[in-house]
């Protein structure tokens, strides 16, 4: 039997929500072990003064929870 644990994490990229949501995916590689699923929950874009965009996607992740 197992046992996984789900969190949000939100990403952000001057590009696209694909690459935002692919940037939260590698960092949460980098310390998370076993990602099962990630869901995006929500997609937005901030416009700064300038007119630039920064697109942010949030995603619903689970992974293999292991107790301490």
């Amino acid at each position: 039997m197992s046992v996984y644990r789900v969190t949000e994490l939100i990403g952000t990229s001057s590009q696209s929500w694909e690459d935002a949501a692919g940037v939260a995916l590698t960092q949460a590689q980098q310390t998370l072990r076993d990602l099962r699923v990630a869901t995006v929950v929500e997609q937005d874009v901030a416009i700064d003064e300038d007119g630039s965009f920064l697109y942010r996607t949030k995603l619903r992740v689970s992974f293999k929870y292991e107790a301490e």
